[in-house]
């Protein structure tokens, strides 16, 4: 009985002992993506492109707007038939500006799929540096700190220079930033 009790301390003893050994660390890819020219152009190129069709879908609205308008005005005017075909007209614009919105910016709309043509590259270069240094360095668990919520991190842990300076481009974190 107690050769088994004794048996079973020592695997829980090192079970915990094995828990205790991993390496874990942590990366930002925001930080480091915010420190890559490449990105800041991509972004730049989403902005100008998301305010094309921001503008475009805007100007949609205000003749919407301006059909609705010239409705209300000419209602009393108009036999019940002209009146459907307005509204019925009115509708189909408003329905059209939507489906447009939704084509630009909705889930998997244009702008996702440009954001994924323009960032994928790069964000698949840093994920391919942290398992260069992870692997070299031995690391079991590596978290991204601007993916999950950190209540405490230590700085030593911080990968995030070290995978932009693998990667060629310059890491120096500012005293507000650490």
């Amino acid at each position: 009985m107690k050769k088994s009790t004794l048996i079973v301390t020592a695997f829980i003893m090192l079970s915990f002992s094995q828990a205790f050994a991993q390496r874990f660390a942590y990366v930002d890819t925001d930080y480091i993506l915010e420190r890559i020219p490449d990105y800041q152009k991509a972004q730049e190129k989403l902005d100008e492109l998301a305010g094309e069709w921001r503008d475009e879908i805007d100007q949609r609205y205000r003749e919407i707007d301006k059909m609705y308008k010239s409705y209300q005005a000419e209602q009393v005017l108009l036999t019940e038939q002209q009146k459907v075909q307005r509204q019925n007209a009115i509708e189909e614009k408003e329905r059209q500006v939507k489906e447009y919105q939704k084509q630009k910016f909705g889930y998997e709309g244009e702008l996702f799929q440009k954001r994924q043509e323009l960032t994928k590259p790069l964000q698949d270069n840093i994920y391919n540096e942290i398992q260069k240094i992870s692997k070299a360095k031995s690391y079991d668990v590596i978290f991204d700190r601007s993916a999950v919520t950190m209540l405490y991190y230590n700085q030593k842990l911080d990968l995030s220079d070290e995978i932009l300076k693998a990667m060629g481009y310059a890491a120096i974190k500012t005293q507000e930033e650490k």
